[in-house]
This record gives C-alpha cells, sequence and structure tokens, in this order.
C-alpha cells in the first residue's frame, strides 16, 4: 500500500497530484471480475508489489459464462464461485470496498465509506448493472411462477427447476435491445430447452417463442445464417423488435412494445417465461465525467484510452467499445489496455500504443452437444481460430465451451497468461 506522501517508482514528467488522498497507487483498478483481475495479473508481472490496487466489493467471483448451462441442468452453479481472494493476484492489493465516485479531474476515486484513493493510471473495469427495475413487475416476479433468468447467480438453477418440470403451453425467452453482456445467452437456452421438452415427451404440447428487441438472430450474416436454420429446425417462433416492458406475474401476461409497428403494445400468454434483464452501465460511471453521452466509460476503440483524460483507461462491460460485451473481448483488449497503460507510464505518446481491432466471441450452444463457435471483428467480419467451418454446429465446439473454457479461465486468463 502506498500513502499519500508517496509512491513506488517516479511520476511521469508533468503529472501533478492535485489532491490530498487517504491511499495512493500507481494503478488503480476498479472491478475485480474477468476484466479488473486479468489486467491487474498483467500490470503484476512488471510493476512493483504494491503499485496496484483493486477495488471489489464482492467476496465472491463468478464464472458467468457457464451459467447457460447450469440453466440447461448440466453444471452445478456452485462450481463457477469461488473466493475473490482466489483470484487476487500477488502483488495487487485488494479493497474490499464500492467505489462511490470517479474524480478525474483530482485523480482520485471515493469509496462508499468516504475513502479516497489517488492514482497515476484508471483502469475501470466495472461491469455493467442488470436494470431488472427496467421491465415493470420483474423485480418482484423473478424466481417463482414461471419467472427465471440465467443472468442471476440466486435464480439460475430456477430455470433448471421451471424447465424440467414443463408440461406443455407456452415457454417465452426473451431479450433486450443490446448492448448487453453475453447476446447470445437469451436464444441459447431457448435452444436448450427445446432439446429438454422433446427429451420429456411435452415438445408438441409447446410453443417456444424468441422474442427480441433486434432486428435479427445475430447481428454477423455468416452466422445468422446458421442461426435461423436452428430456428427454423426447432419449430421456434421468432419475434423480432419485441422489447419487453411489463410482466403481469398473476395473469401470466408478458407486454411488449413492438418497435417494427410505431410501438404497438403485444401481449403474451406464458406459462414460463426466461427473461434477460435490460442492461447499462453502473450508476458510477454514468454519472462520471468519464461517460459517453449513453452512460458507459468513454474510449477509444482501439487504445482503450478515455479521450479526454489519458491516465484513464476502461476495458470490458462498462467501456464503450463498440462490440459485443463477452469474455472473450475481454481476453483481447487485457494485452492492449496494459501495453499502452506501460507506454503512458515510459512517457510514449499513443503512437506508440497497441491497436484492439474488436474481437470477440460468442459459444451459441444450439443443442446439448452442439455449437456454433461464432468470431468476429469490429467489421463483423469472421476471425474463426480453429481450422474448421465455424459456422456449422459443431460436437467438438461444445465440447470446448463445456470443458476448455472453463480451465482457461480460471488456470490462464484470470492469471494474465492468455
Amino acid at each position: 500500500m502506498n500513502s499519500a506522501t508517496g509512491t513506488t517508482g517516479q511520476p511521469v514528467a508533468g503529472e501533478v497530484r492535485k489532491t490530498a488522498t487517504d491511499l495512493h497507487y500507481k494503478v488503480v483498478i476498479v472491478g475485480g471480475g474477468n476484466a479488473g483481475i486479468s489486467v491487474a495479473a498483467r500490470l503484476c508481472e512488471v510493476l512493483a508489489p504494491g503499485d496496484v490496487a483493486i477495488v471489489e466489493p464482492s467476496a465472491t467471483h463468478y464464472y458467468q459464462p457457464m451459467w447457460t448451462l447450469v440453466g440447461g441442468g448440466v453444471v452445478d452453479k456452485r462450481t463457477t464461485a469461488r473466493s475473490q481472494s482466489s483470484v487476487i493476484p500477488a502483488g495487487a492489493e485488494w479493497i474490499h470496498d464500492r467505489i462511490d465516485r470517479l474524480d478525474p479531474e483530482n485523480d482520485l476515486v471515493v469509496t462508499s465509506d468516504g475513502k479516497t484513493i489517488g492514482y497515476d493510471r484508471l483502469v475501470v473495469a466495472a461491469g455493467l448493472e442488470l436494470d431488472w427495475d427496467g421491465v415493470a413487475g420483474l423485480a418482484g416476479a423473478i424466481g417463482r411462477n414461471g419467472v427465471c433468468s440465467n443472468y442471476s447467480y440466486d435464480h439460475v438453477d430456477y430455470t433448471w427447476q421451471t424447465i424440467s418440470n414443463f408440461k406443455g403451453g407456452t415457454a417465452l425467452f426473451t431479450m433486450p435491445p443490446p448492448p448487453i453482456k453475453c447476446a447470445g445467452a437469451p436464444q441459447k437456452i431457448a435452444y436448450l430447452a427445446d432439446d429438454a421438452f422433446r427429451n420429456q415427451g411435452v415438445r408438441e404440447n409447446t410453443r417456444i417463442v424468441y422474442a427480441a428487441g433486434t432486428p435479427g438472430i445475430f447481428g454477423v450474416a455468416d452466422y445468422a445464417k446458421t442461426l435461423n436454420r436452428v430456428i427454423e429446425r426447432k419449430g421456434i417462433d421468432a419475434l423480432y423488435q419485441h422489447v419487453l416492458v411489463e410482466i403481469r406475474p398473476e395473469a401470466r401476461h408478458a407486454v411488449f412494445e413492438d418497435r417494427a409497428n410505431a410501438n404497438a403494445q403485444v401481449v403474451i400468454d406464458y406459462d414460463m417465461i426466461h427473461v434477460t434483464p435490460p442492461q447499462r452501465a453502473p450508476r458510477v460511471v454514468r454519472e462520471s465525467p468519464l461517460a459517453n453521452d449513453d452512460g458507459w466509460l468513454e474510449v477509444d476503440k482501439h487504445t482503450l484510452q478515455n479521450p479526454r483524460f489519458p491516465n484513464v483507461f476502461a476495458i470490458g462491460d462498462a467501456s464503450s467499445l463498440p462490440t459485443s460485451k463477452t469474455g472473450a473481448a475481454i481476453r483481447k483488449q487485457a494485452p492492449v489496455l496494459v501495453g499502452n497503460l506501460l507506454a503512458t507510464l515510459d512517457g510514449q505518446d499513443s503512437g506508440a500504443f497497441d491497436s484492439y481491432d474488436g474481437y470477440t466471441a460468442c459459444p451459441l450452444v444450439t443443442g446439448y452437444g452442439k455449437l456454433v463457435m461464432a468470431e468476429f471483428d469490429y467489421d463483423l467480419k469472421p476471425t474463426p481460430t480453429f481450422p474448421i467451418d465455424q459456422t456449422k454446429e459443431r460436437w467438438s465446439m461444445y465440447q470446448v465451451k463445456r470443458f476448455v473454457l472453463p480451465k482457461l479461465y480460471w488456470n490462464r486468463i484470470l492469471k494474465g497468461k492468455a
């Protein structure tokens, strides 16, 4: 830990600390999820012990990409959680608190208990916020009466309970307008439910509806062709530009706005509904001088640096990066951010910066043992990793998601090695 009277290493020429603080670090990282821990691990390989602080309120760290398979009855949710202390990299200090305010004009952050923490460099990896109140009636309904969501650790196992006990009727799956994290997740659980209903002998008595606020099934044409065939094969009713605005749980009514038809109200009766809640940047980001007009932390899409405060960087879900918000995107963003941040500490300008090309990946589960591994960049151009046609559903890619990616996450990504 560094006191307010000094830091390890020398400050960059021309930098002046504006305000006395309770603590001061060379790098402060807001958020201890995938992005924050990955960046911290890489920085701790280079900087001195105590130079890096991670501010994170949660005592538990989650591998959220596996929650689709938890909701599909494949994985026990407890395997997706580990103690936060177990993933904090050696050399970093964990400040077990929540950031209440970002103050880039004075190079400091303020915690919920009023403590001020100064920095030479700030990395915002605060994730995003699930807006359960963004759909009227949803917050009080989730986890009972057939209302489920894989986006909540507390309720994800209720998804499988609902699917496995389903006796027929209308099964409704929703997706809000993006940006959201893991934009493929809302449709993946619909595909798994279809398989489960067939296995349970109730599919012929079931209508599956996928209602999305998007104009189509997927934004990359090559993968969308495959997914449209999956929708057709499974007999799923797909409704696009339908935005869920209200749940009436007692009547089991879901109310949508049809954005393609002057926001006309559409009411769908359901027997079960899987809801993906609207999502937004955290309040601390939305209300800060670092946010863009939409509330996300503004960064250059290639350098991950804030254009107005060059000692501030952002990564992952809280950032304004115009790519899908996935763990795979973070894996490619982290080395670019760390390289560019270290370059500024060395006094280099942006001409020496590395560039992020918008790479992201979405492992699209299309059934038990089937997956389309979608990988693409800012231009929505497929960027496949494997020497195969990744637009096809494959058993091998399902095994990658089920077994390879979790090991890669815990053992390599969070340690800054991949």
